[in-house]
């Protein structure tokens, strides 16, 4: 496994990361046997980061990786997440503490080394998303306190909503950390996209994160299971995905994954899965890339197109024509 510095924290971190989210269930809705077997299996594969939520199944992820961590003594990583449920700038204090104290409970762990907003960030305050100013402004005194307590060693972002509000969060430096959507179908993190390119355009968001030496989580890396190229899901995976950035629904994702099958028949890949996590590998800029799994076996045909290194420059000068063919579809 290749382990990569998590920007500025120095934390150094496997570059796959293990998911415990709801797309593919198996932290949310996986029997306690095959939770186990799979950190098991993914600390011999030399996995050290562990990301959760409390909206993973309702707390039932943070629960879970709990128990298995106590099951196994396993020394591992791990970031969690909270979301502001509306509170005003003068409550975010309170509201991140409780949200903290609630998942460390269900962890079982006296601190997270990462805890992450999971709000996404916008030009104004409308609903769930927070805006700019505010995060920097309330949100980090708040952060701030909770790593003088103790209950957690450094703080970043979920890297979704407005371009411009995520650039300003990011140039201004005071997050350790982003999550950042980035794959086949949507590189605009990483890579310039042609006019007319379906998705949310990122304008170079990892060169923004490596500039102020912000880690990167990459998210999303496999569209939700989409660049898998099929519609089915698996029986304990979330049984409908809501596409982030790329597609108005799942199966425009799963249709359009399947107009980027060059990469394999011209033999530059096996897969567009490993196409995508080889991708995200190939930028300076990323630390770790999370992939959630259903099975042991989803887990293990990662840990092994990861094994492969970054996309070679053969794929990656493929990309272009594939992304302007998007474009146009």
């Amino acid at each position: 496994m290749d382990y990569r510095t998590l920007g500025r924290t120095g934390l150094r971190v496997s570059a796959l990361g293990f998911g415990c989210g709801n797309v593919g269930g198996l932290m949310v809705r996986g029997a306690p046997a095959e939770r186990e077997r799979a950190l098991g299996r993914a600390l011999e594969l030399g996995i050290s980061y562990f990301d959760t939520a409390p909206s993973y199944g309702d707390g039932a992820s943070e629960r879970n990786l709990g128990q298995a961590i106590r099951a196994l003594r396993a020394d591992v990583l791990v970031g969690t997440k909270f979301r502001l449920a509306g509170a005003r700038p003068a409550d975010m204090a309170a509201a991140v503490t409780r949200s903290l104290e609630e998942s460390l409970g269900r962890l079982g762990l006296p601190r997270v080394d990462l805890l992450q907003l999971h709000d996404p960030i916008g030009v104004e305050r409308r609903g769930r998303t927070l805006s700019a100013p505010g995060v920097l402004d309330a949100l980090v005194p708040a952060l701030d306190k909770c790593v003088d307590q103790g209950k957690t060693r450094f703080y970043g972002i979920t890297a979704l909503g407005d371009t411009r509000s995520l650039h300003e969060v990011v140039g201004a430096g005071a997050f350790a950390t982003a999550q950042v959507c980035y794959n086949l179908l949507n590189p605009s993190a990483g890579h310039p996209v042609p006019a007319g390119f379906p998705g949310q355009d990122f304008g170079g968001l990892l060169a923004r994160c490596r500039e102020r030496a912000t880690g990167v989580i990459v998210i999303r890396v496999l569209a939700g299971g989409a660049l898998s190229g099929t519609t089915a899901r698996h029986p304990i995976a979330a049984p409908a995905v809501e596409p982030i950035a790329s597609g108005p629904d799942y199966e425009t994702d799963v249709r359009r994954a399947r107009a980027m099958r060059a990469l394999v028949d011209e033999g530059h890949v096996e897969s567009l899965v490993e196409a995508s996590l080889r991708l995200a590998l190939a930028s300076d800029a990323v630390s770790t890339v999370l992939v959630g799994s259903s099975t042991l076996e989803h887990l293990e045909y990662a840990a092994a197109c990861v094994a492969r290194g970054p996309l070679p420059a053969a794929a990656l000068a493929r990309l272009p024509a594939l992304w302007e063919g998007l474009a146009r579809a």
